[in-house]
């Protein structure tokens, strides 16, 4: 075991333990209502807003798996670079809107905003659902970064004592969620960016001095890594990949409930717009990450007989530890780790208040118990977020890891299929609820059928006019989830089938001004805080 880099790592998560249990008096609230509980009362301002959808958004998963691809096949990973980039203009554009009616009406889950928008609960169900199943593998995979990094600590790795520190992480989690709701991975997002910017900083000035440049660190990258394959009549291409890549983890990323959870808590639309002019700074740091690939390639770390045990258990996911573990000294190793533990437990936290948002909300007020009080709802609410790690514990305790993470990659397929629903539903009625139903069976079937057809991926080639195209199977279910929701429409409009109430209005998706404070009945007047 390394003591000095594991004493420096307890002290850190030491740390973040007292601030989560502490926040539960930030800003003092009624804790027993969903909208202080599950979204801080909606007045986070824009620097805890920012901290909050970086942790949210760049996770443990992208710390250690990013750089892995970018070792393992090279240039298609970088696609995570331009899609975090690209998303920031259309969330500008875009998210605003959903603040506003979700502002205006009380709204806690995009569920709850299809529900009044088309008049469907079961449209709202199926939305909910996929958001729930869909977040399951994700926080899976943030366990599973802590489990690598505890295993580079030098904790046993397998049986029971291997499982303990992890057993003692998710408890910690489960009991802080618990008690202080969203307020309590907002307030440790600020330390996890802190370490994450500092180990990034280090990182970019020490190892390439170390490897002599970066020059040198390219150089050992074999040539077919570094570029795409150029498309031919007779063999696949990346190009073709890496487009579709882009574009369907665009569309997707800010689907996911922890990502519109997050959004909600802002304290008004402008926020949200400010937030997507500065979040582009994760993007240079994602950037970074995915060099750190090719940085541990170039170490040659994978060849060295003192972390073999360690590439054997955890596979090409155990090249940043093992980089971090040969490039710094034990101190800034603790650190390190530190930073990617805690960037775990920061999405991980939000993950699970998201998706026990939604089934309070969406299904159990909806479908078991339309009685439930705002004080039950509250407590199911925290229950369900226990469940919710608990399901995810499961996937790392009972799947193979690289099954798990794997799993993650059907989690975008999932959740893209809402879009029709959700984003279209900001601009347009013009869609019926039975037709954005079938486009979802359609979309769900046929991504979930393309994932599984080779093996459990998330490319499917197409083979049009000669050509074999591999793409990415979100985007392709995601055109025919559109295709099938609009001719359905066109038949129940033809068949003149009766069309269901809208319960907003086109006011409803109007900003209030910052110093508004306009709220349904059952949320709290606040001003926006920092």
């Amino acid at each position: 075991m390394n003591v000095v880099a594991t004493t420096v790592f307890v002290a850190l998560f030491a740390l973040v333990t007292v601030l989560g249990f502490l926040a539960s008096r930030w800003k003092r609230a009624d804790l027993d209502s969903l909208h202080e509980w599950g979204l801080a009362g909606r007045r986070f301002g824009t620097v805890i807003t920012w901290f909050l959808l970086g942790g949210d958004l760049f996770t443990a998963y992208t710390f250690i798996a990013l750089p892995a691809l970018i070792m393992g096949i090279g240039a298609i990973g970088f696609f995570a670079v331009p899609y975090s980039m690209l998303i920031y203009p259309f969330a500008f554009v875009i998210f605003p809107r959903l603040w506003a009616v979700a502002h205006k009406h009380g709204y806690v889950t995009q569920a709850d905003f299809v529900r009044a928008r088309y008049g469907s609960p079961f449209l709202a169900l199926l939305t909910a659902i996929t958001g729930i199943v869909a977040t399951m593998p994700y926080i899976a995979l943030q366990l599973i970064g802590i489990q690598v990094i505890i295993g580079a600590l030098g904790f046993e790795a397998t049986g029971w004592l291997g499982e303990l520190p992890l057993l003692v992480a998710f408890g910690i989690l489960a009991a802080y969620t618990y008690s202080s709701g969203l307020r309590a991975p907002a307030m440790i997002a600020v330390v996890k960016d802190i370490l994450v910017y500092i180990t990034i900083i280090a990182a970019m000035i020490f190892i390439p001095a170390q490897l002599g440049g970066y020059a040198k660190i390219f150089s050992a990258v074999p040539v077919d890594n570094l570029l795409l394959k150029v498309p031919t009549v007779d063999s696949a291409n990346g190009f073709s990949n890496y487009l579709t890549l882009t574009i369907g983890s665009m569309l997707a990323i800010f689907l996911y409930p922890h990502a519109t959870t997050a959004l909600f808590s802002a304290s008004s639309g402008d926020t949200v717009r400010r937030n997507m002019i500065w979040l582009p700074a994760y993007s240079i740091v994602l950037g970074i990450l995915a060099i750190l690939g090719f940085m541990a390639l170039s170490s040659g770390v994978q060849n060295l007989p003192e972390y073999a045990s360690g590439f054997k258990h955890y596979g090409k996911n155990f090249a940043v530890p093992a980089l971090f573990l040969h490039s710094f000294p034990d101190w800034f190793v603790g650190v390190a780790f530190a930073a990617i533990g805690i960037g775990a437990l920061v999405p991980a936290a939000i993950m699970s208040i998201a998706a026990a948002n939604l089934y309070t909300r969406n299904i159990h007020k909806e479908y078991i118990n339309p009685k439930t009080t705002p004080a039950q709802e509250t407590e199911i609410a925290k229950l369900v977020s226990l469940v919710v790690k608990l399901g995810a514990l499961a996937f790392v305790f009972l799947l193979d890891n690289q099954y798990a993470l794997n799993l993650q990659l059907l989690g975008g397929i999932w959740i893209i299929q809402t879009f029709p629903t959700v984003i279209t539903g900001l601009y347009t009625r013009w869609f019926d609820h039975r037709g954005l139903v079938a486009g979802w069976i359609v979309g769900i079937g046929s991504g979930s059928w393309m994932a599984f057809h080779d093996g459990l991926k998330s490319s499917y080639t197409l083979d049009l006019f000669g050509y074999h195209l591999p793409g990415y199977a979100a985007l392709y279910a995601f055109i025919l989830n559109y295709t099938v929701a609009a001719i359905v429409t066109v038949i129940t409009r033809a068949m003149k089938l009766k069309v269901t109430s809208d319960g907003t209005q086109p006011e409803d998706y109007e900003d209030q001004p910052e110093s508004s404070t306009s709220l349904k009945p059952d949320a709290q007047n606040v001003v926006a805080v920092e």
